[in-house]
């Protein structure tokens, strides 16, 4: 005969108190397990092995700068409500790419001649005799150098903290033993660019002139569970205002939107009071940038995010349980636009900044 039999026996009411209290005592533990499993999980996305990533820029680069305090575009509820009813991020959900590659280079790194292309794209681009070439590394989305530019964007990334060089390239394709770009921007790794970036009215590898590697997150940041600069993210052309862009963009592509929506350099900041337990732990350390750092319009296409190719990196997307569509519960109404002063008509006439 158990306790329990026994006290329900001599006295009912004893016997259900009791069970109760054995009840609760066993939820209790379930929950605790449970918690315990999500305290695991949650560490999971910070391994012991993996060093925070050094930043690109010195302090005070205009995505490094913490919005979360910052005052809101005077038409952000509008623009909010124009995007949402006009379908949201391309493809109806935030989704994320993960197809651009940052090689990295040294003093060691093989050097290959450089070449402009048939579409090269004048006075916004640098033209140089030569770029590093990392053995084993690869353009945009594919497994080598060599790239369909008819076809793709075919980002061709390359950072030389060494030398202070970061190699962007638009439209690259390695032929006859030498790089083949249609545009190139080298910036400089210890410079703070002002808001008129490389040039007011000038482009980049991206259409809003800004570099593209600081704006990508990766598989380390999420490993180390901090993300520490605002992040990259594009909307179809049709979803942003036509012949604008606000700073820190310099430059804006071929927008045809109407006046309410989204300009080129629009900085989106995720809402102080979204409730961060709705995502996965390692989603959570990339909403917590957006809160802090925003994320700013850099481009044209259909997923809104981009993050960093782990084929260059410590850490591995599996190894932080995070994928493409971890973010999709995140609405455009869950966000806010930052003011980014005011709006500046595009006229194409690149006026490069001398240093």
């Amino acid at each position: 005969m158990t306790l329990l039999t026994q006290r329900r026996r001599s006295n009912p009411m004893t016997y259900w108190k009791l069970l109760s209290i054995v009840v609760c005592g066993i939820g209790a533990i379930v929950a605790g397990v449970a918690l315990h499993g999500r305290i695991l999980k949650v560490r999971a996305a910070r391994l012991d092995h993996v060093t925070a990533p050094a930043p690109y820029f010195p302090p005070g680069s205009a995505w490094t700068q913490d919005i979360s305090h910052a005052a809101l575009d005077p038409q952000s509820s509008a623009i909010i409500g124009w995007l949402a009813a006009a379908g949201g991020w391309g493809r109806g959900r935030m989704q994320v790419d993960f197809s651009i590659r940052v090689l990295q280079a040294s003093a060691d790194t093989p050097k290959v001649r450089f070449r402009k292309g048939n579409g090269w794209i004048s006075p916004d681009a640098d033209n140089v005799a030569e770029i590093p070439l990392p053995p084993g590394g690869g353009i945009e989305g594919q497994s080598g150098y060599e790239c369909n530019v008819e076809e793709n964007d075919c980002h061709l990334i390359v950072v030389d903290r060494g030398a202070g060089k970061l190699y962007e390239a638009y439209q690259a394709n390695e032929a006859s033993n030498a790089i083949v770009a249609n545009f190139l921007a080298v910036w400089d790794l210890n410079r703070v660019y002002p808001p008129s970036g490389r040039g007011e009215q000038c482009t980049s590898a991206d259409a809003a002139g800004l570099p593209i590697a600081p704006l990508l997150f990766s598989a380390d940041e999420l490993a180390t569970g901090s993300i520490n600069h605002a992040i990259r993210f594009i909307l179809p052309n049709q979803r942003m205002r036509a012949h604008v862009y606000v700073h820190p963009a310099t430059h804006a592509g071929a927008p045809r939107g109407p006046d309410l929506a989204p300009p080129y350099g629009a900085r989106f900041r995720l809402k102080a009071n979204y409730d961060l337990s709705r995502l996965s732990p390692a989603a959570q350390v990339v909403a917590r940038a957006m809160q802090r750092y925003g994320m700013i319009l850099a481009d044209g296409g259909n997923i809104a995010l981009t993050a960093q190719s782990d084929a260059d990196t410590q850490a591995k997307y599996t190894d932080v349980d995070f994928g493409p569509h971890d973010l999709q519960d995140l609405k455009v109404t869950d966000f806010e636009v930052v003011g980014g002063g005011p709006p500046i008509r595009l006229t194409d006439n690149c006026v490069r900044n001398r240093f």
